[in-house]
Formats: structure tokens, sequence, C-alpha cells
């Protein structure tokens, strides 16, 4: 197992709170999720106040409690300089989570003389930086490492294949899985070593691969490896133009260089770029920008083609005309996605045709707004028509329709889908034998056979027909709720259609070839 070294700051939410706004003075902290307490400083323990308690208890512990909630951005945030300042020491940290760290130990130790000198010196840092509190664990494997520097004072060294005996005394709750951690004490198991002492066998039939896992991990045998962090390159580019220009053509032609240093820069670092920001910055800050999307990868002359479109319907919509009333002082590029640029290479016999009619639809685009051009996917929802997802040409289709969206929706129409749906319901009339339309009634029960269907005034007679299934939408709201029935049928022509009758009215919802 790998030798590393966890770097714990406690209470992290609490001091990224405090780094990063004004709070009280001297007042007692807390910060919340939901209703109950998750990080706490270290005056409100002593007033009482502890993790998972209510907001309620908490404030009767401590009256002068300042309570906030929990930002994970804002913890993040604040922790980033921190690992920043710390790589000029030691670099190749791994995040595990804000205030949360872990880096190989080989290199440091070799070169502050060892595994606790070179825990010293990365804890002095921080708390010259202004973390007191900080505290470091060296062991086999994260899990134990942090462990130990949970229980350091600073720093704790757990000799190398001592990681099953350090970890014998800890409570089984120190595996973060709360679920498991009552079960096990319904059991009698109630610390890692007696956790670990259950057969691996057993353990991975009775929880499954998340419990071995964590059995593992009690017994001292983590295989995870720190994965050192990579800071992402900073990909984005600004062309400046001073004076500001007022002429598209002007932009256009002054940004072709900077596109082609930005393409470039992509290029060295092995990245196509598929969706790109396009800001047009005006000299007192107003910005009209715009999210382009590529079937391939933007090149230098796709993006001052997008430029010089964005600057068209830039000046003839009304907002942002104003926010460009005196020019573009300044044009940023930033990519949204980036794929390696071995996915993006052209094929064997080319793409030119492809590249025509994305260039074609992007421009169309352009002249009639961003929804001018559309793309159909198939999404979820209990209707036919909810189920059709109209995206803009170019952006990603939405969660829901990339998956197929396979999550439950009661009522909703199984497979085979009919192949036709009309963009507005064909109204009908079906029929009884004796020409009486047909109703559902209470219970869906039927007040005659369907034998007869009438669209647009011809007259067609059923030879099969299966139904009613009941179609019920927002039961929870009576204003806006919605009852009707499906019924599948087949005319005399072989013809086969979906109906629906909504109250006392037919229609066609799709129709199956």
């Amino acid at each position: 197992m790998e030798r590393c070294l966890v770097l714990w700051l406690p209470d992290w939410p609490v001091t990224a709170l405090m780094r990063s706004s004004i709070v009280p003075a001297h007042a007692p902290i807390a910060v919340l999720v939901g209703n109950s307490v998750v990080a706490c400083s270290a005056l409100a323990r002593r007033l009482g106040v502890r993790r998972g308690m209510r907001r309620r208890d908490a404030h009767a512990r401590a009256p002068g409690l300042h309570l906030a909630s929990a930002d994970p951005g804002r913890d993040a945030r604040e922790f980033l300089p921190v690992v920043d300042r710390l790589e000029q020491l030691a670099p190749g940290m791994q995040i595990i989570r804000p205030g949360l760290a872990a880096i190989r130990i080989r290199g440091p130790a070799r070169y502050y003389g060892g595994e606790a000198p070179a825990a010293q010196a990365l804890v002095a840092h921080l708390r010259a930086e202004g973390f007191p509190e900080a505290a470091a664990g060296v062991a086999d494997g994260r899990f134990t490492a942090e462990q130990a520097a949970r229980r350091a004072a600073p720093v704790l060294v757990v000799p190398a294949g001592g990681a099953a005996e350090f970890l014998a005394p800890i409570a089984v709750e120190s595996l973060g899985d709360d679920a498991l951690a009552r079960l096990l004490d319904q059991l009698g198991v109630r610390t890692l070593g007696g956790f670990a002492a259950l057969g691996a066998d057993h353990v991975l039939e009775r929880f499954g691969p998340t419990g071995a896992h964590l059995h593992a991990l009690a017994a001292g045998r983590d295989s995870r490896r720190v994965a050192p962090r990579r800071p992402p390159p900073e990909l984005a580019r600004e062309i400046a133009f001073e004076p500001p220009l007022t002429i598209a053509d002007q932009v256009a032609f002054g940004i072709r260089m900077g596109a082609e240093e930005f393409v470039a820069g992509l290029v060295d670092r092995q990245l196509a770029c598929t969706e790109l920001r396009i800001e047009l910055i005006g000299p007192r800050g107003g910005i009209a920008e715009r999210l382009w999307a590529h079937t391939s990868s933007f090149d230098a002359a796709s993006i001052v083609d997008r430029v010089r479109w964005q600057l068209d319907v830039a000046s003839a919509d009304a907002r942002s005309a104003e926010a460009l009333a005196e020019g573009v002082a300044t044009v940023r590029l930033t990519p949204e996605a980036v794929d390696p640029i071995g996915e993006h290479e052209p094929g064997l016999f080319g793409g030119a045709s492809d590249e025509r009619v994305h260039h074609a639809f992007a421009r169309v685009q352009a002249i009639l707004g961003h929804r001018g051009v559309l793309t159909a996917s198939l999404g979820g929802g209990r209707r036919l028509a909810d189920r059709i997802v109209l995206t803009p040409w170019g952006e990603r289709p939405i969660a829901a329709a990339r998956t197929g969206d396979d999550r439950p929706w009661p009522g909703s129409l199984p497979p085979p889908l009919p192949s036709a749906v009309p963009q507005d319901p064909i109204p009908i009339a079906v029929e009884t034998e004796d020409g009486s339309p047909v109703r559902v009634r209470a219970r869906a029960h039927l007040d005659g056979h369907p034998a007869r269907l009438r669209i647009q005034g011809s007259a067609r007679r059923i030879v099969a027909w299966s139904g009613p299934w009941p179609l019920i939408e927002h039961n929870w709201d009576p204003g806006t709720m919605r009852r009707a029935h499906r019924f599948q049928a087949v005319d005399e022509s072989g013809s086969a259609w979906l109906l629906l009758l909504e109250g006392d009215d037919w229609s066609i919802e799709g129709g199956y070839d």
C-alpha cells in the first residue's frame, strides 16, 4: 500500500465562512444543512454545540450562536488558494474535500529528511498561514492517514504495516456510512477491529461491494492511490480593442489573430473545443454573450464567423445594442466543453458535407435567433407530445433526452411507440353500432363497444380495439388536474391508431405504421 500524508483543517466550513464574510467577533459559529449542525467553531463546542445537533437545541446551548447555511462553493473557493500555497512546498496535492488534502509522502520525506519532519513542515506552514488547529497524519493508505490526522497533536505517524492495529479501537462511524454503522451496532460490532474480524466472504454476501470496500478500509487495506491535483490550464482568451470598435467587420478582422492563438493553445494541449462562450464587452462593462456549439470542433475561421453573426444579432436586439452602444472594447473566448483532439480527427473520406450543413444551420440561427433552428430528441413524459424535446441547434440535449429518460412515468405509454405523432391532436368521433358516441363512465366502464371511427367526416369500421387505460396528471392539484383514457384500435384498412378520450372529446394521439 502507498504511504501518504493527509492534512486536515478542522471545521473548514466555519473557517471558510470567517475568511469570506464578516461574522460577529468572538461569537460562537455553527454551519447548518437544513436544520442540522454540520460544523461549529471551537467556542461553540465549548458551549456544548455538537455536530448533528438540531438548530433549536444548538441555540438553547449557546444563545448568542451565529448561524449560517452551508455553501460547498464557498468552502471550495477558500480552500483552493490554501492548496496552491502548500504545493509550493510539496507539489502533487489531491483534494479529498475542502479542508482535507492528501499527498504521496515519499518525495517530501526524502526532501525534509523523514516522514515526521515533512509532516511537521507542512503543518508549521499552515499554522503560520493562520490555521492554528491544522494537523497531519501519515500512514498506509488515505483512510488510515485521515484517521491519524483527526487524532494528531499536531502530527501522528502510523508505522508501516501498523494500520490494522491503529484502526482497531476506532468506532465504525468513522467509515462514514451511517446505515452500516447502525446495523453493525445491532449486531454488537462497534469498532473497526470488530468489523475487520468478520470474514470477507460473509461481509460481501451480506453487505455487497460497498460493504466489502469498507471492510477492507477497516482492516487497514486501502488500495486507493493518491491522484495528484493538476491545476486546469487557463484556456480562455481575451482580445482588447483601444479604442472600442463599432463596426462588425472591424471586430471580426481584429479577433482573427486572437482566434488563431486560442485554437493553437488548445491544440498544444491536445484539446478540441466543442462548446464556446463568446462575450462581447463594451467600454462600460456591458456584456452581450452567447454559448455556441459545434458538431465537430471550432477552428479560427468558425470562431470569427460566430463573432460576426453575434454582432449582427446584437445590433438588432435592444438590450444588447444598449450594452454595446459605445462599441466593443473586449472579446472574451471561453471554452465551455473540450474533448481530446483525437476524437475529432477527420475521417478517411473527410467531413466537408457535415461542415457545410453545420455552417448553414448556424448562420440561419444567427439570423432567426437562438431558438430559430431546433433539433428533436426523445425525452420523458406521459403524453407523446411531451416526449418530444426540442433543443436549439448546436446545444447538447437535456439530460433526460440524452439518457432516454428511463425514470418511471406512471401512466406513460410502453413501447413500441407510435411512429407518427401529429403536431396537434386530430379530433375524431368513435361510435357504437347504433351510432351512439362511446363514453367512459366510472371505474373505466364503457357505455358501448367501439365499432366505427370518423376521421374528418369519413367513417371506418373498427376491427380490433383494446383499452381503456387511464391517464391522470396533476392529481395533487384540482385546478390543473387532467384525466383522460387511452385506446388502441385497428380499422378495416389495417391502420393502427392510438386514441385519446378526454372528457367527451376523442382525438388521435398517434399512428402506428
